[in-house]
């Protein structure tokens, strides 16, 4: 009888252990709260302008301080079905891609941890950009890393955000043309596998040039 009570005890005692871990445990719903608000204090620290899509299809122009035309505001344009943010700094001098065709793209980034501020990955200061294979067909832009930072930490997968950009750029070749210049904020369903895992958003800002046009 005393082994039984002991047993019954231990049980009781595990169960409470459980059911206290389970509610100290934070929820997917819980983690996309933290993730919206890391992006909403990330977008009032940075004074952020945020527009429609809607506003920026009209002339497809984000002001911002750096570039224009309108240096005094600093405007993201919000793509609603996803919850990413994009801002064109520079379009670029070259062309967009068209459909059939098959580049590859040179990127040079940053990718910070938008809760912290902290840098995660970057390659500004490597001696090798970053490559990227992207074939357009139709409407719809596939991509896979090839070299790079962000082939060695998350694999040959590019996040969604960045294949949403390539429709409004025209990144210039090498030999001197401009490159183009975005910036994103990504929530985790649109940035890296890890970020995805993980459940945080990050902050990119990408300077886009081809190799070549094929």
């Amino acid at each position: 009888m005393k082994t039984n009570k002991l047993t019954l005890i231990l049980i009781a005692a595990a169960s409470l252990t459980l059911f206290s871990s389970c509610d100290d445990e934070e929820t997917y719903a819980d983690q996309k709260e933290r993730e919206a608000k890391n992006i909403n204090a990330w977008i009032a620290s940075h004074d952020i302008d945020v527009i429609s899509l809607e506003e920026f299809l009209t002339d497809t122009i984000t002001d911002n301080p750096e570039i224009g035309p309108d240096k005094t505001r600093n405007e993201y344009v919000l793509f609603p079905d996803n919850g990413v943010y994009m801002q064109i700094l520079r379009r670029g001098t070259g062309k967009t891609i068209s459909s059939g065709e098959n580049w590859d793209i040179n990127a040079t980034f940053l990718e910070i941890y938008v809760a912290s501020g902290d840098s995660i990955t970057m390659n500004r200061y490597e001696t090798d950009p970053d490559v990227l294979n992207v074939k357009r067909t139709g409407d719809n832009y596939t991509a896979s890393f090839t070299s790079g930072v962000m082939k060695n930490c998350y694999g040959s997968s590019v996040p969604n955000a960045w294949l949403m950009v390539m429709p409004f750029i025209r990144p210039g070749l090498l030999n001197g043309q401009s490159a183009a210049w975005v910036r994103l904020i990504v929530p985790h369903n649109q940035g890296t596998q890890n970020a995805a895992s993980n459940v945080y958003p990050a902050f990119y800002d990408i300077i886009f040039q081809t190799q070549k046009w094929q």
